[in-house]
């Protein structure tokens, strides 16, 4: 198994640098990670970086919170496209989902799916940490019937990130038609394993480089 080809290398706290960025591509080239995932005002200078490379460009939308307007997150997912994104990570509205609004969860995501356009594969953030086991589901549901590639457990900056059970319940609810990102808390390859070995088709990770090399990471960020 090739855990690298399983890695988006990824690096989302705001006080990162243009050297920061830099380090986080050559990394990602260096040992074969599957893209490198940034905020948007990242996304320019990492789609320059990695532009003679096969790795892919991933940009997060309505992130860490999920709680801004739909507008705002097409607006965030056309741009990051233009920029030179392949792949977009959205985060749900996860009080809409808790409430019971399904038809503006839907929406939501659907609209982000639209304006990906086929350009991006869209992967959909519901937060498990926040949810209860129905809502985890629901979630799913509506990300696949949203038209979504992709359901991911966390953003990293909640109070919890990736379970092996978690995982196993999104890829019961999804089926093979979808992805299962795997992200928060993933650093070291033995968490790596388990988490494919329950269904992740693809790890968010900060601590990439441990995690291949079979170094139990220090590092306390994604």
């Amino acid at each position: 198994m090739n855990i690298a080809k399983y890695i988006d290398h990824t690096l989302l706290k705001p006080e990162v640098t243009k050297n920061d960025i830099k380090k986080i591509c050559d990394e990602a080239i260096e040992f074969g990670f599957y893209s490198v995932c940034v905020n948007g005002s990242n996304v320019p200078f990492v789609a320059e970086q990695l532009s003679e490379t096969d790795v892919k460009v991933t940009a997060v939308v309505g992130f860490p919170l999920g709680a801004m307007t739909t507008e705002t997150k097409v607006f965030e997912t056309t741009n990051a496209i233009d920029n030179g994104a392949n792949e977009i990570d959205m985060v749900i509205n996860i009080g809409a989902l808790r409430e019971g609004n399904n038809e503006l969860v839907l929406r939501d995501i659907q609209s982000v799916v639209n304006a990906a356009n086929e350009k991006a594969i869209v992967k959909v953030i519901i937060e498990t940490s926040l949810l209860n086991k129905q809502e985890k589901i629901l979630a799913c549901q509506l990300s696949k019937q949203a038209g979504a590639h992709f359901v991911k457990t966390s953003t990293g900056f909640s109070t919890g990130g990736a379970t092996v059970e978690d995982i196993k319940l999104m890829r019961e609810t999804v089926g093979p038609e979808l992805g299962v990102k795997a992200s928060g808390g993933v650093r070291d390859i033995k968490t790596a394993r388990e988490l494919i070995a329950a269904g992740a088709t693809r790890l968010g990770a900060s601590s990439s480089v441990d995690i291949v090399k079979g170094i139990q990471s220090t590092n306390d960020g994604y």
